[in-house]
């Protein structure tokens, strides 16, 4: 019996416009996560009577909001991909994260990927190419989860996947 390993092929490659969905979607939850800091911290400042911790937030300049915001889109890119394969804006659009063979990136993938996600306009890497670049630089593949889990299935159907 032929044993064959199964591969990412272009069918099951995310679209460019599930990307740009999954993009927009992702910023705004990123968005809304610091909205929510910022506010809780101000609110505890105002509960506690300490002018410090809303003063600190209100005070923020541009760059300090940009290093927030990095830390932040750091925290979300990495854990959602890492425990879940999946961003929010992957699963409202139902798609994930693999690797070549099918199998969930390792750590040291899902980090190359989300610094790679500091690199400038590269977000809209994706339009020019298959592939972003923290795709690329990653080793790692954006699919359509439902065709992706079906195709998997059809090579061993006895492989438990956990997506």
């Amino acid at each position: 019996m032929e044993n064959k390993k199964f591969t990412v092929t272009d069918d099951l490659l995310a679209s460019k416009s599930q990307r740009l969905l999954n993009f927009i979607i992702d910023v705004l939850i990123i968005y809304i996560i610091e909205i929510t800091i910022g506010t809780t911290i101000i609110l505890i400042g105002d509960l506690t009577r300490s002018d410090t911790a809303s003063n600190w937030v209100s005070s923020l300049s541009a760059v300090e909001s940009l290093f927030f915001g990095l830390v932040i889109l750091f925290f979300y890119y990495g854990l959602t991909e890492m425990y879940f394969s999946r961003t929010f804006g992957k699963y409202f659009t139902k798609t994930l994260v693999v690797k070549y063979d099918g199998s969930r990136p390792n750590m040291k993938s899902i980090i190359i990927r989300t610094l790679s996600r500091l690199i400038p306009l590269e977000p809209f890497s994706f339009l020019t190419a298959d592939r972003g670049w923290h795709d690329t630089l990653s080793v790692t593949y954006v699919v359509k989860k439902h065709e992706f889990v079906a195709k998997k299935k059809l090579l061993d159907p006895s492989d438990e996947i956990v997506v």
